[in-house]
């Protein structure tokens, strides 16, 4: 699992910081989440393929979130783009995006599909023979969600010296792969552990921005293995924080220990800070398993 950081600051984009947007490559696929200014150009920098870009996931209708979207979708034509795209965001994405293709008398040479999204509970909004993706509900000033993107429990691994070992027919694999007992000619009952190793636990990834402070999203949390939670400020910056419904990175902090998470990864800082770093310093008092997203960053878990 691959999370590739495009940009992860606040509000307005700079020419040294970007607006929110990040890849996140799990199970041999490839999702981008959220779509900032410049998103496009972060892409290349990184030199993140477009092709492979098929689903598209907004948070919420902040323009330092989805600002650069109208700009991808016209960029895919150009490309020549033949895919089918799917983008999951809140209700009137579809209309905000047609309305200005049409206005500007552009189109899409390709199959663009939106999943609009009003529910204030948890739902699945994608799911594969490999991942499934459901929705986080956030409490921001606008209806926001976060997503959760969870690998799905692999077949189990044939053990090839125990199948060999029983002398059984390599027809039989695909069922012991299942996690199917196997019956010998003899009569005998070979258990499937006898003859498969574990699968690799599945792994999973949380996006939590932008949201205030709110336990009723840690059920949703619990035991992931990496969570992106929004830091826009410092405690010092508590009330801010408050008021404008965003998070604090003790705040953040305190949702990873609650929830048990593995892994916290901290972003959406305001521009007001010089360094970072002070948002690390301020989560490990709670929590110690802390990294900072930075533009341009990637992170293999």
């Amino acid at each position: 699992m691959k999370l590739t950081i495009l940009g992860c600051y606040a509000a307005t984009p700079r020419t040294f910081t970007n607006p929110t947007s990040q890849i996140l490559e799990i199970k041999n696929r490839l999702f981008l989440i959220d779509c900032g200014e410049g998103t496009q150009v972060q892409l290349r920098k990184n030199k993140i393929r477009f092709s492979k870009i098929n689903h598209i996931f907004i948070s919420h209708l902040h323009g330092d979130h989805f600002f650069g979207l109208v700009g991808l979708v016209s960029t895919f034509t150009l490309l020549n783009r033949a895919t089918d795209l799917h983008i999951y965001g809140p209700k009137g994405i579809k209309e905000i995006i047609m309305l200005q293709l049409r206005l500007s008398n552009s189109w899409t040479n390709y199959g663009l599909h939106f999943h609009e999204l009003e529910s204030s509970e948890t739902q699945v909004i994608y799911e594969d023979e490999k991942v499934i993706v459901k929705t986080i509900p956030l409490k921001h000033r606008v209806y926001t969600n976060g997503f959760l993107f969870q690998e799905k429990i692999d077949k189990r691994k044939l053990n090839v010296a125990a199948v060999e070992s029983f002398e059984i027919d390599s027809c039989y694999y695909q069922n012991i792969k299942n996690g199917k007992d196997i019956v010998l000619e003899d009569g005998r009952l070979i258990e499937n552990h006898k003859l498969t190793f574990d699968p690799i636990p599945p792994k999973n990834y949380a996006f939590c921005s932008d949201t205030a402070y709110d336990e009723r999203i840690i059920p949703l949390l619990n035991d992931v293995d990496v969570l992106y939670h929004e830091s826009t400020f410092l405690q010092s910056e508590e009330n801010l924080a408050k008021r404008t419904l965003h998070s604090t990175a003790k705040e953040a902090a305190t949702i990873a220990l609650k929830a048990n998470v593995k892994q916290l990864v901290l972003g959406h800082y305001s521009t007001r800070y010089e360094n970072i770093k002070l948002f690390k310093e301020e989560a490990q008092t709670i929590f110690s398993q802390v990294l900072l997203a930075d533009d341009g960053k990637s992170f293999d878990f």
